[in-house]
């Protein structure tokens, strides 16, 4: 069974008058996550991210199309999809004056946990999130790095099988965010949580995703893996030579080269795999007499995808 299922789902919000403005906020999104992964869900501001996370946790209903969230449709089957996920977000806010250990109490009691079984999840939980020395610490004058634990810990309350994570590491510092990815991946490794994650850092989601889907206007132009999304958008490791002669003529039509370009006297070869193309490249140069001077591998990373995309 997948946990996510999305079939042509649309979404339009209409604001204002005279003129009335009209945001095609979904256009058709079609999307199938299977259980016990990690998916990321990539985009510009305004692509439609959150409006679609915000259908599938059932806080918002589509205009057309179908939703399916582990096997239950989101608008006809919402009471029995609530108790088995939950969602954080960078942007969480909590009431002020309020302490971790209250804050945890009160969501857990929204989840029908009382008694010891609470007491033993609120510890549960501040122990995960590293919240114990911060216990007596009002919302209001934690750091941003804790907030943002705090907001992980809550949506861990009902031990979720399904859990969305919009912009968890939004304005954390390199340490705090490389900790919290941490306790993402540990989360699906020791607890089996699917996990759709969504993210404007790319190292992010190259590090944790096992499969990404890019949206665009509302729309999803391409998804797959990092590396197959950058064979599909014609990406790849860069081969960059200093070739005496310096021309590379040829060297566009040997296997897995995707483009090559020659500029300020090296020839730059885009090919599907470096570690599989290089001793191909030099091989074919050697036949050729062509002496290769200097020799330079450059492997593309997300963002190159993500910008590509966002054209």
């Amino acid at each position: 069974m997948l946990a996510v299922e999305v079939r042509d789902l649309r979404k339009t919000f209409r604001s204002g008058w005279v003129p009335r403005r009209v945001t095609y906020a979904l256009r058709g999104v079609s999307l199938a996550i299977p259980r016990g992964v990690i998916f990321g869900l990539l985009g510009p501001n305004g692509a439609g991210k959150t409006t679609l996370l915000s259908i599938l946790a059932t806080l918002l209903l589509p205009d057309a199309g179908e939703a399916r969230v582990l096997g239950h449709d989101v608008v006809r089957e919402a009471r029995a999809i609530r108790p088995r996920l939950n969602m954080a977000s960078g942007n969480s806010n909590f009431i002020w004056s309020l302490r971790a250990p209250e804050i945890l109490a009160f969501y857990g009691r929204l989840y029908g946990l009382h008694g010891k079984a609470l007491s033993r999840k609120v510890d549960e939980l501040v122990a995960l999130c590293e919240l114990d020395e911060h216990r007596k610490v009002p919302y209001h004058e934690l750091s941003t790095g804790l907030k943002q634990r705090l907001a992980l810990a809550k949506s861990l309350v009902n031990d979720p099988e399904l859990l969305f994570l919009d912009e968890p590491t939004l304005g954390l510092d390199p340490d705090i965010s490389v900790r919290m990815r941490a306790q993402i991946a540990d989360l699906r490794r020791k607890r089996g949580t699917t996990i759709l994650l969504t993210t404007h850092y790319m190292r992010e989601a190259e590090e944790l995703c096992d499969e990404i889907a890019f949206i665009k206007n509302g729309e999803i132009p391409a998804r797959g893996t990092a590396d197959a999304l950058k064979r599909q958008i014609r990406i790849g490791d860069v081969i960059a030579l200093r070739l005496d002669p310096a021309s590379g003529e040829g060297l566009a039509e040997l296997p897995g080269v995707l483009r090559c370009v020659s500029q300020d006297g090296r020839v730059e070869c885009t090919v599907d795999s470096a570690e599989k193309r290089l001793p191909q490249i030099l091989s074919w140069l050697h036949e050729q007499g062509v002496i290769v001077r200097d020799v330079d591998v450059h492997e593309p990373d997300l963002e190159e995808v993500f910008v590509e995309l966002a054209k």
